[in-house]
């Protein structure tokens, strides 16, 4: 690839360069080192996950990572609205949900387009999203965590998580 690059008098930097396997197969897949010795090049060595523009890719784009790593980061905003609740204790129920769908859906649902889609296996996603919902919801309410969670849920205005997310793909089908 530099060879062609610099016949069209391109220079390509032997640290920005970066190569990805993607496969769907189901086994275990451990693609090959990449032996740059013969260039005078270190060895390449292939990462389990990659992140581009915030978006992150493992090798059997199932996403994992890009879900895991969303919904942690709203479980720790859900945690850190629990000290703001406690520095004011002015915020009503509803002013919560407002905080809820504007600050924490909006992260945790950055890209959803890419891992939700027809054919998709959302067992791992949905179960990760659905913690971090009663989380927020026990949140909202300031009810106990062994409350019957789906009737919280009802209670604090949210719809389920799935079907929040099958709305949204709707919408973005329009």
């Amino acid at each position: 690839m530099s060879l062609l690059l610099k016949q069209f008098s391109l220079v390509i930097e032997h640290g920005k360069t970066e190569v990805f396997h993607f496969s769907r197969s189901q086994g275990i897949f451990n693609p090959p080192l990449l032996n740059l010795s013969i260039l005078g090049r270190p060895m390449l060595y292939p990462k389990e996950s990659w992140q581009y523009l915030e978006f992150i890719f493992d090798r059997k784009l199932s996403f994992y990572h890009h879900v895991n790593f969303y919904a942690n980061k709203a479980i720790s905003i859900v945690k850190n609205m629990k000290i703001l609740d406690n520095s004011s204790r002015n915020l009503i129920p509803s002013q919560k949900h407002l905080l809820y769908r504007m600050c924490v859906l909006s992260i945790t649902l950055y890209s959803f387009s890419l891992w939700f889609y027809n054919k998709a296996p959302l067992s791992y996603p949905l179960k990760i999203l659905r913690n971090m919902q009663c989380r927020a919801a026990l949140w909202i309410l300031r009810a106990f965590c062994i409350s019957p969670l789906l009737g919280i849920e009802a209670i604090a205005g949210l719809i389920l998580i799935y079907l929040h997310l099958q709305k949204l793909s709707g919408r973005l089908q329009l």
